[in-house]
């Protein structure tokens, strides 16, 4: 019965060729845009984690102390206390590690040192970099190259220079390649550094870097000694200090460790992604509306060819009935047809995902996507969303065509034969 059912729905399709091919078509599109959609989404989630963990530190303590000096002094105090303020307007105490050797004694101790692969402090100042006559306010980071370089790989993202020149002179700087066409800097030219203070340094560009992360690429890397100048700070003091983990995606643990034993407020990369993550949440969320709505227009499409299907085929239907094929049969004989029809298109658009990701993922053109920039656009090759959205768009075919099959199975033989003069 089985075998006499499977030719019977493959004559139904064979038999309107334009319309079944319209209708794979659609089915495939839908499929096709789906898996494309969500391999970008993915790719562009998994390109940035991955950039970030090999680029960026995995926990980054800061100079912000975790019981800051409060700033309501008359808290339970008498309530006869009274408060004067005097010479209210003044500089806030900047963020700063005190004695950051000690620091990096506890990192590097037994108790962390399977942990924390590499740590390296620094020092951020916000200054002004000037080339002729173009200027832009820049993020430059005083570090100790050798340290920094186990941290970000800086010296694998150099496009040209090297980190032997950069040793050479305390004044020497590293530019990242955005920066550098801003400031139309090339390699061994001079720039006039203008710290907060207003006090200008010539600098000359040892290297420029390209890491892909575009914030990343639009800063300086200087010494840790001309950071500490341009800040006024002592030889023990920092801005920070960079730590490097065996396990990044589970260092929450260590932070909340590190903050208790250091007193220092430590982040996570996670914490200091956290708004891009949620956005890279947010567009997936997106994409599955994405699936669901393209799903159910090409249930829509599905459904239309097996109604107009029954309507033309009512004579036979019911001469299959008055043979002795049941109700039940009927029903399965056409929610089979719509997951023939599924199945083809669902396999059809995966053939054009492969295509469609393959030349996204190749294409020879330099592209921001979002964080990141990349030549070609990043695409997951994960095997399980083919299988998924083939799964999901066969399902809704098959779902699709409940609805023409209990109208065939309702039809009367008699009623049917009579009303077309057979």
């Amino acid at each position: 019965m089985f075998r006499t059912l499977f030719d019977i729905a493959l004559r139904h399709i064979l038999g309107r060729k334009r319309q079944t091919l319209t209708t794979m078509a659609a089915v495939a599109v839908s499929t096709m845009v789906l898996i494309t959609t969500i391999s970008l989404t993915r790719g562009l989630v998994d390109s940035f984690t991955e950039t970030i963990i090999n680029a960026a530190p995995h926990i980054n303590i800061k100079g912000e102390k975790t019981d800051p000096i409060p700033t309501d002094l008359l808290s339970g105090a008498p309530s006869s206390s009274t408060s004067f303020v005097v010479d209210h307007i003044g500089r806030d105490d900047r963020d700063e590690v005190r004695n950051y050797g000690r620091v990096l004694e506890i990192v590097v101790s037994p108790a962390y040192s399977k942990k924390v692969i590499a740590a390296s402090p620094f020092v951020e100042s916000q200054v002004m970099a000037v080339k002729g006559n173009r200027n832009q306010p820049v993020l430059l980071k005083g570090v100790i190259i050798d340290r920094e370089d186990q941290i970000s790989r800086i010296g694998k993202s150099l496009v040209s220079g090297d980190l032997t020149q950069f040793k050479k002179s305390p004044e020497a700087l590293l530019v990242g390649r955005s920066l550098a066409k801003d400031l139309d800097v090339r390699l061994n030219d001079q720039i006039t550094i203008i710290s907060p203070d207003a006090k200008s340094r010539q600098c000359k560009v040892a290297g420029i870097f390209f890491t892909g992360v575009n914030a990343a690429d639009n800063t300086m890397i200087g010494s840790l000694k001309l950071g500490q100048i341009i800040e006024g700070m002592p030889a023990n003091k920092v801005t920070g200090i960079s730590l490097r983990l065996s396990d990044p995606i589970n260092g929450a643990p260590l932070a909340r460790d590190l903050t208790r034993m250091t007193g220092y407020k430590c982040n996570t990369w996670q914490e200091e992604n956290a708004s891009i993550l949620m956005l890279f949440a947010r567009i997936g969320y997106i994409v599955i509306s994405l699936v669901a709505f393209v799903g159910v227009v090409s249930g829509f499409g599905v459904a239309n060819i097996l109604v107009t299907t029954v309507f033309e085929k009512s004579r036979d239907i019911a001469i299959m009935k008055s043979f002795g094929f049941s109700s039940g049969q009927m029903v399965g004989l056409f929610i089979f047809e719509g997951f023939l029809v599924g199945l083809g298109g669902a396999l059809f658009g995966s053939l054009l995902a492969v295509g469609a990701i393959y030349i996204l993922a190749h294409l020879p053109i330099e592209s921001s996507q979002g964080p990141l920039t990349r030549t070609g656009f990043s695409m997951s090759w994960n095997p399980w969303y083919f299988c998924i959205v083939t799964v999901v768009t066969v399902a809704i075919s098959t779902i699709a065509a409940a609805l023409p099959s209990a109208r065939a199975a309702r039809l009367e033989p008699v009623k049917v034969l009579r009303d077309s003069n057979l």
